[in-house]
């Protein structure tokens, strides 16, 4: 049976979901279902064998440019099963639900922060037009992560007061700690998934060295757009005026031999410095101490996210060189089990260019 969370919020299980969409509900009218995509496909193999009707209304995709929908009509997309975001359609006896299907295993290296505004937005709304019940397999870590975020933003609420508040309802939820450690995240960034946050960013570094250590192919479709092709070109007047220094906009990085643009700003990943030298010894890997600053710590390199002009990267090996798109002059390096920067600090994966290879420049 569902526990109810809130006014119009119901956590339970795939047996409460499947109990519903089989003999209908009172209260419920729509249905949040996070759940592994063999899950997900069994059961709707499931629902079909025992005459339940279900009319799928679109399925979501993302991609290198952004979001497709399959139409109602049964067209599909070309974009690969492993791309869908999720599914909304028309479910139950009389199509009298609305059901939203999200692919995602209960495992700590999965990807949570990426589903979450979806997820969100799907559960208020809900909320306005009837009930939602948010349902995982067991009904103890998924959809208790999804619903603790939803109490995070809705009420303003650190994570541990919100779990505490969850538990409170129903006491054996558990989110598994790789979810706790994005549900933090979420908090920190303020309750919200920017993407532009350093904190986003070195996440999804981290996702995608995962996949390259699960041994998956990285498309250049998860690579950042190429900074080269939409930054416009300035005057050398202009240029030499900025003497090396970021004045005003954002600041973005040239190639010293060519000046083509090869990184914003934003393409960059902060991290924490490290311990200087001391850092330097048989056992190097050691992340940055918040701390403790040394005296000498500014970094002689940036670190940037994988862009779409790095073709090294693209053809899958584990390290190489990072070469100019225009005049293949060395920039620096990359390496999916990471490089130690002059401050000490590892970052894993680290996409490295080194300052001394380029200049700094605004628009």
């Amino acid at each position: 049976m569902p526990y109810l969370v809130r006014e119009h919020l119901f956590i339970g299980n795939i047996g409460d979901a499947a109990d519903i969409l089989q003999h209908g509900s009172d209260e419920i009218t729509h249905i949040l279902s996070v759940l592994s995509s063999t899950a997900i496909s069994f059961f709707s193999e499931w629902r079909s064998e025992i005459l339940i009707p279900a009319k799928e209304i679109r399925k979501v995709h993302v991609g290198g440019s952004g979001t497709e929908d399959d139409s109602s009509d049964g067209s599909k997309s070309s974009l690969p099963p492993e791309k869908v975001l999720y599914s909304l359609e028309n479910a139950g006896k009389d199509l009298k639900f609305v059901r939203m299907a999200v692919p995602l295993r209960d495992t700590e290296s999965e990807d949570l922060l990426d589903y979450l505004d979806v997820c969100l937005e799907f559960i208020e709304q809900s909320r306005k037009e009837g009930s939602i019940l948010v349902h995982c397999f067991a009904g103890v870590s998924r959809s208790a992560a999804i619903i603790t975020a939803y109490l995070m933003r809705s009420e303003q609420l650190p994570l541990e007061d919100a779990l505490e508040s969850l538990k409170q309802s129903c006491e054996f939820v558990c989110p598994n700690d790789g979810f706790l450690d994005q549900l933090k995240m979420f908090e920190e960034m303020g309750f919200k998934v920017d993407h532009a946050s350093s904190i986003y960013k070195r996440f999804r570094l981290k996702v995608l060295g995962d996949s390259y250590n699960r041994g998956e192919r990285i498309d250049s479709s998860k690579f950042g757009a190429d900074p080269g092709l939409s930054v416009p070109k300035i005057s050398s007047e202009a240029e030499s005026s900025f003497k090396g220094e970021a004045v005003g906009t954002t600041p973005f990085y040239r190639c010293k031999k060519c000046r083509r643009v090869v990184a914003l700003q934003d393409n960059v990943v902060d991290h924490l410095p490290g311990e200087g030298e001391t850092s330097f010894e048989w056992n190097k890997r050691r992340s940055g101490n918040r701390f403790t600053k040394p005296e000498d710590s500014e970094c002689s390199s940036i670190f940037v996210e994988p862009l779409s002009w790095m073709t090294t990267v693209e053809e899958g090996a584990l390290e190489g060189k990072l070469l100019c798109a225009k005049c293949e002059a060395r920039l620096g390096y990359f390496n999916w089990s990471g490089i130690q920067c002059s401050c000490g600090s590892w970052i894993t994966p680290a996409f490295q260019i080194h300052k001394s290879r380029v200049d700094i420049s605004t628009v």
